[in-house]
């Protein structure tokens, strides 16, 4: 059984095994995408494939649409070199349900992929070809927040970025300013109308794109790298629109008993693949049952069905609400809490950590007590319901293999958002008091205890990668050198002093909490929280059983 158009002819061997085969015409789709390409993907990854790329098959399944789907992938040309080609851009989705079951489908709705690299001039040839056809309606994202950024953990702009804002379109370098360089050509071909949809896990993430492309417009035609025009084009909401989206679905890194579990069907050479890059990758991907996509309905050029296979199309209000409800309080943030806290106590799974009573009365106490009331309801979903779902049945899910070391990945760009949105709402509201505040101020203490490297027996660690790591380590340099627990021979008011010293210039930073802990009044809280962890091995826990009981 091998995974690629030959092998797939033995529909009775895969049948035979339990996999759900696509019943649409594969040829005609793919036909259709290389004359009338509708749709096209950036960012080949794991959500990609268990989620948007799912979408379309259902949609291609039903007859509600009949042009394949296109995957572009610029940051990890590996994926799409070593996972999608090998497999003729097939993939299997094994769904892994909270009662144990397993469902496997082979998907087949992406019927090209392409590297996103201007220095490969056949794929991004054939990108800019696809981006001149008036088919075309949109254009979508999952690269990460980090991806749509232009500036560095300083403010500083990126060295690719300040290359392409001078070089212009012809051979940019990075992300955001390849897919510019794709808008351009667009452009050209008549000012076709487009929509870019970023359907990343972020806050306001239509926003996100949208300042990209204005940025790259406004300095290629102030330096005369491009035509006038472009510029009033990307602003032209008749022409590219920025759709807001909220996004949920849990897709870990490919899970070594999903493996061997296609192993034993007869499935050949399904093992996972590390980049370079340290992507890691495979001819499957595993996830969850549960999904959410709620898009703002805003496309110039029209779009496929997709509220047909169970995406919410509504306003951008109504997207704010439902995105803010989920990210900043009803399952983000309890992952952020449960993957610092299980860094530090030695965890290896998000679902077994929900056993953990300590841990489980900390994300109820945010989800519940400290987050719900801050949360205006969208109405699409209801916040407690959802809430529920998430703390009984979606995170405890023990077939789903998610580490807290994956989701611990570039915490310090997701503190603010899933944290800081809280804090103002809490400021704002003459109803609600900041000194009530514990599940919160704890992550933010465990956070920065997470930073020293050091989990609560003495054992050192890897910290996940996180654009800030370098930096915030060196400003705890003072604590990470002089040996970070609490020693009996130092007196207990210089080593107060120590951490108060060495956490005043962190904890005021606006951009990492979301708000100045100190004007929050809640800088002395992490302080004391930070400094608890600190007295000696088994602190960590012992702060928790002091604060959660």
């Amino acid at each position: 059984m091998r995974l690629n158009t030959e092998g797939l002819q033995n529909r009775t061997a895969w049948e035979a095994a339990g996999y759900r085969l696509p019943s649409f015409d594969r040829e005609k789709a793919a036909e259709a995408a290389r004359r009338t390409p509708q749709w096209i993907h950036f960012g080949a990854g794991n959500i990609f494939r268990a989620f948007q790329a799912n979408l379309l098959q259902t949609l291609l399944e039903k007859g509600s649409c009949r042009t394949g789907l296109i995957a572009a992938e610029g940051f990890d040309y590996e994926i799409i070199e070593k996972i999608n080609r090998p497999c003729d851009d097939y993939s299997i989705l094994v769904t892994l349900k909270a009662d144990g079951t397993v469902e496997k489908s082979v998907v087949a709705s992406v019927v090209e992929s392409r590297c996103l690299d201007s220095k490969n001039s056949t794929d991004f040839s054939r990108l800019k070809e696809i981006f001149a056809a008036p088919s075309l309606q949109l254009a979508s994202f999952t690269i990460t927040e980090k991806g749509y950024s232009l500036t560095d953990g300083s403010g500083q702009l990126l060295s690719s970025i300040r290359r392409d804002f001078a070089a212009g379109p012809a051979a940019p370098e990075s992300y955001l300013g390849k897919v510019c360089a794709l808008l351009y050509a667009r452009y050209e071909a008549g000012r076709l109308p487009i929509a870019l949809v970023s359907m990343d896990n972020c806050s306001h993430n239509g926003t996100k794109v949208q300042e990209a492309v204005f940025a790259f417009a406004r300095h290629w035609c102030s330096a005369g790298c491009c035509d006038a025009g472009f510029e009033a084009y990307v602003h032209d909401a008749e022409c590219v629109s920025y759709p807001w989206s909220m996004i949920d679905k849990i897709t870990p890194r490919p899970d070594p008993k999903v493996q061997a579990m296609l192993e034993a069907d007869g499935v050949e050479n399904p093992g996972a693949v590390v980049t370079a890059k340290h992507t890691w990758t495979a001819p499957f991907v595993n996830a969850e049952e549960c999904q959410y996509l709620v898009v703002e309905d805003d496309f110039p050029n029209g779009r496929p069905p997709l509220e047909e296979a169970g995406v919410i199309f509504t306003s951008r209000q109504t997207v704010d609400q439902a995105e803010r409800m989920k990210v900043c309080t009803c399952l983000n943030p309890l992952h952020t809490a449960l993957a610092v806290f299980g860094c530090l106590l030695g965890d290896t799974l998000i679902s077994e950590e929900m056993k953990n009573p300590l841990l489980k009365a900390l994300v109820e106490r945010i989800g519940y007590q400290e987050g719900l009331p801050v949360v205006v309801n969208p109405g699409i979903l209801d916040p407690r319901a959802f809430l529920d779902e998430v703390v009984n049945v979606r995170i405890p899910n023990p077939f789903l293999p998610d580490t807290p070391q994956r989701i611990a990945t570039d915490t310090s760009q997701k503190l603010p958002i899933r944290f800081g949105e809280t804090l103002k709402a809490y400021q704002a509201s003459p109803a609600l008091s900041l000194d009530s505040l514990v599940g919160i101020p704890l992550v933010f203490a465990g956070w920065l205890r997470y930073l020293l490297g050091v989990d609560d027996t003495g054992k050192a660690f890897t910290p996940s990668p996180d654009p800030l790591l370098e930096t915030m380590q060196t400003q705890l340099s003072a604590l990470r050198e002089s040996g970070i627990f609490h020693s009996a021979s130092e007196d207990p008011a210089v080593f107060s002093a120590r951490i108060r010293q060495t956490l005043s210039p962190i904890l005021c930073r606006a951009e990492l909490f979301g708000v100045d802990l100190f004007e929050a009044g809640l800088a002395e809280r992490v302080t004391g929280y930070f400094a608890e962890m600190l007295e000696g091995p088994g602190a960590v826990a012992r702060t928790l059983q002091k604060y959660l009981s």
